[in-house]
């Protein structure tokens, strides 16, 4: 009997189903199949045909949102409303992809600047860089795939997806979807396998061009030191994302946004906002308000729409972060809320200046849990909030345009929000992290980019008459 997959709804354990998994043949024979099709240049498709292809797969995810949604919900634990987001997402991110082939092109390179380089023309074309090993995460289980595999789609790359394996389903039924809107087995192939060793020989195999990576930054930059001469690679982990509240912030208007950028998904977003620093002079109205909105938080099931916390992947995720409070709390910090609420769920919480030493302070939470600490001078906290080795996206809450854009311009960040929460993010807009955070840029149009490489024609002509 072939080996399988439980799959598991991560509110309740329940099993999903059983799905087949892969092995080592089973890997070999997906990479010579993307790989000869790479090879066959008669055989890429056109450009007209990628379009048609994903806006085609747009369509069906349109028809079919509420399937998805329960499946994200199902698996991944996110709150119905916010799996619906993500859907919606997913679905502009395919007809990005398309729309952005519109304007996917090479450049002309100046001729006849010397002497040398008279009677020449130039300019160069895009070419697809090859075979594309994508391997995702649990925290958005349909958008991260379209981020790996739409881009692909469209420069005309060979994709093998390796979705998490907590949250298989999303990724096989989209690449279904794919295969409905017209497009050949070879060009997505999925992969599912619960063997890292596999999944490293996937990223690691010399036929293999580029690596997208979604998930911890200590296997993203493990894999990153194995991969073969000449692989490419984006990288993208976490951070623990600060936010500086200065004095004149509006606190009636700051709370909710700061309260979805913290406790989003369970905080389980790789910006979730975790540091939150607050000028002293508005620290007790802030810290009131703030626990009086988290205490209020409807911790649930995800299939429900009154939940706005769903769980944790697992069990272990839970244990793990209870452990990480119960340890800034025995180290002097105070805790509001927080507490088990079943196997797999956590009230939201909130710790009040955690030691600096602490997990919570130096190491991403993951988890519904954000830490509150005082300050007085804007630049103290800001040197704070830079002193750890990852940055991604930050944020500052201000009225006053003077710290709003002296934190603007001194946090070490991809990206600062001003007056937003650091989970705000658009699918065309591109995504990096700094530092252990990541490597390359993603984002459809920037993804597409990184995909895709450089040729450049060089024509040589008698201009005489």
């Amino acid at each position: 009997m072939s080996p399988t997959l439980q799959v598991l709804q991560a509110f309740d354990r329940a099993v999903i189903t059983e799905i087949p998994v892969d092995d080592a043949g089973a890997l070999e024979t997906k990479l010579a199949s993307a790989t000869r099709m790479m090879r066959d240049r008669d055989a890429w498709l056109k450009p007209h045909q990628r379009s048609a292809i994903l806006l085609r797969a747009a369509s069906l995810l349109e028809a079919r949102q509420t399937h998805f949604a329960q499946l994200i919900a199902r698996e991944g634990g996110k709150p119905w409303t916010d799996a619906a987001v993500e859907v919606i997402r997913a679905i502009d991110g395919l007809r990005n992809a398309a729309e952005e082939l519109r304007s996917f092109a090479g450049r002309e390179i100046p001729m006849g600047l010397t002497p040398a380089s008279e009677g020449r023309w130039a300019f160069t074309i895009k070419e697809p860089i090859g075979v594309v090993a994508a391997i995702s995460a649990f925290n958005h289980p349909l958008n991260l795939i379209v981020h790996q595999v739409a881009p692909a789609i469209a420069v005309g790359c060979p994709v093998i997806v390796k979705p998490a394996i907590a949250t298989p389903l999303s990724c096989l039924d989209f690449v279904a979807l794919l295969r409905e809107a017209g497009l050949d087995e070879p060009w997505c192939q999925t992969f599912i396998t619960d063997d890292n060793g596999l999944a490293e020989r996937l990223a690691t195999d010399p036929r293999v061009a580029f690596l997208s990576f979604i998930g911890s930054a200590r296997v993203g930059w493990y894999l990153r030191s194995k991969l073969a001469p000449g692989t490419r690679c984006a990288l993208e982990h976490g951070g623990a994302a600060p936010v500086i509240v200065d004095r004149s912030a509006p606190l009636d208007r700051i709370i909710e946004p700061i309260v979805k950028g913290g406790y989003y998904h369970a905080g389980q977003v790789c910006v979730s906002t975790q540091r939150i620093f607050v000028h002293t002079d508005i620290m007790q109205d802030f810290v009131e308000r703030l626990a009086a909105r988290v205490r209020s938080l409807r911790v649930g099931d995800p299939l429900l729409q009154e939940t706005d916390v769903g769980p944790l992947i697992n069990p272990h995720e839970v244990n793990r972060v209870s452990s990480w409070t119960d340890e800034a709390v025995s180290g002097g910090a105070t805790i509001i809320g927080g507490g088990r609420q079943s196997e797999t769920t956590l009230t939201p919480a909130i710790l009040l200046d955690p030691a600096a030493d602490s997990k919570v302070s130096q190491l991403e939470i993951f988890g519904p849990v954000t830490c509150v600490y005082g300050f007085r001078a804007l630049d103290s906290a800001i040197d704070i909030a830079n002193a750890l080795p990852f940055a991604f996206q930050a944020s500052v809450f201000s009225t006053d345009i003077g710290p709003a854009m002296r934190a603007a311009q001194r946090l070490d960040a991809s990206t600062v929000l001003v007056n937003d929460h650091t989970a705000f993010r658009t699918d065309w807009m591109p995504f990096a992290g700094r530092r252990q955070s990541g490597y390359g840029v993603g984002g459809i149009p920037y993804s597409m980019k990184e995909m895709s490489q450089e040729k450049m024609l060089v024509l040589r002509y008698d201009g005489s008459q």
